[in-house]
């Protein structure tokens, strides 16, 4: 089972000379960067450390998914936060429990014996908002599912064939078409530290708005 880490980046540098060193290249077979157009020394720090950057042509983090899905030859892909909300030490549990056989494993912040510490009153609320929902519409037990770290089997996308590339969330969509189709997924505990540097590109209001109109029409359009 090969492992693609995936790791979107816009002006990230200040997180990644931070969790980089944390990451050991052998839990995974190739690690790919999507830069978005950095221009804090991003680029510059990847170049000298011999990563792999793919220059992003499309806009938004659901962009940068479908562009590592075009070039990632792994078997499963680990979507990674560059600035600190992931915890590097995750990637081998992740790996580990997707060799039980899973379709997709993800990485809760709010299942039992894990805690958000970047959530603020707004956030917190729209997660567990929009996983009630989904648990409630789509018969699932999830307990997180905006969360980015997880890792999910490539073909998933062949699969379900998720739609959200013009929209910022693609996690949600993948968990919602895994429980229509009853495919094996689990979550396990994992902290979100506190972000570091950079700046929040999430708008609550416009996301909150896409997934709602994305859940009610998974209700309708996708068997």
């Amino acid at each position: 089972m090969k492992t693609t880490l995936f790791i979107p980046v816009l002006n990230e540098i200040d997180g990644l000379r931070y969790i980089m060193p944390k990451i050991k290249n052998e839990w995974v077979d190739e690690i790919i960067f999507v830069d978005g157009g950095s221009t804090d020394g991003t680029l510059e720090f990847l170049n000298a450390g011999g990563y792999r950057v793919v220059k992003q042509k499309s806009k938004g983090v659901c962009g940068a998914y479908w562009e590592c899905f075009e070039v990632a030859t792994g078997d499963v892909i680990i979507p990674f936060s560059p600035d600190n909300n992931s915890l590097p030490e995750s990637i081998p549990l992740l790996i580990d429990k997707m060799k039980e056989g899973y379709d997709m494993v993800i990485a809760s912040r709010y299942l039992e014996g894990a805690k958000s510490f970047d959530d603020d009153r707004v956030t917190a609320l729209g997660n567990w908002l929009f996983t009630k929902m989904v648990n409630i519409l789509f018969g699932a037990k999830y307990t997180d599912v905006l969360v980015m770290l997880r890792a999910f089997r490539k073909d998933l996308i062949r699969t379900l064939q998720p739609d959200m590339k013009k929209y910022p969330i693609l996690e949600m969509q993948l968990a919602i078409r895994c429980a229509k189709r009853k495919l094996k997924v689990t979550e396990i505990p994992v902290d979100e530290p506190k972000r570091i540097g950079g700046v929040r590109k999430m708008r609550p209001l416009y996301n909150g708005l896409t997934l709602l109109f994305m859940t009610i029409r998974e209700i309708f359009y996708w068997r």
